[in-house]
């Protein structure tokens, strides 16, 4: 990737629905050379896909937790990570470094539905334990960081 990739991939993080157009003017090219600088992008798996970003109260999801899961030492991990995929509350799965094996952020409507998730989570196999966080707020979420040009 050289630089004027670096700097679509920020103007697409930042906004997705920018036309070819528009990018071709900002990042000083003709609009069927960022077309193809885009394709290729995406072909690379570097642009994984467009979506809305959705306020999740809207939408009737206003409880937030992060759930730290200690794994069995016996577990198969690729089935604790099949079981959590099959959870459509879970947005994110981070596997992590120390005690915990998974972080997880979970989005679910209340307080009573985020219960039957860690109930579900805990029957698991190959879960050990768990530890839940409850978010009070999102200050932010998504911020698309710039992408740093490579060091030469």
């Amino acid at each position: 990737m050289d630089a004027i990739d670096l700097n679509l991939v920020d103007l697409l993080r930042t906004n997705a629905r920018l036309s070819y157009a528009e990018l071709a003017r900002q990042v000083g090219l003709s609009a069927p050379a960022v077309h193809e600088r885009v394709g290729k992008l995406e072909a690379g798996g570097v642009l994984r896909g467009y979506r809305a970003d959705v306020e999740p109260e809207a939408v009737g999801l206003g409880v937030t937790a992060l759930i730290g899961i200690v794994e069995d030492s016996g577990a198969d991990t690729d089935d604790v990570l099949a079981a959590f995929r099959n959870m459509p509350e879970i947005e994110s799965c981070y596997f992590m470094a120390g005690v915990e094996s998974f972080l997880l952020k979970a989005r679910v409507g209340t307080i009573a539905e985020l219960e039957q998730l860690i109930v579900r989570l805990n029957r698991t196999p190959g879960v050990a334990s768990t530890r839940t966080g409850i978010a009070l707020s999102t200050k932010w979420e998504n911020r698309p960081r710039p992408v740093s040009p490579p060091a030469v």
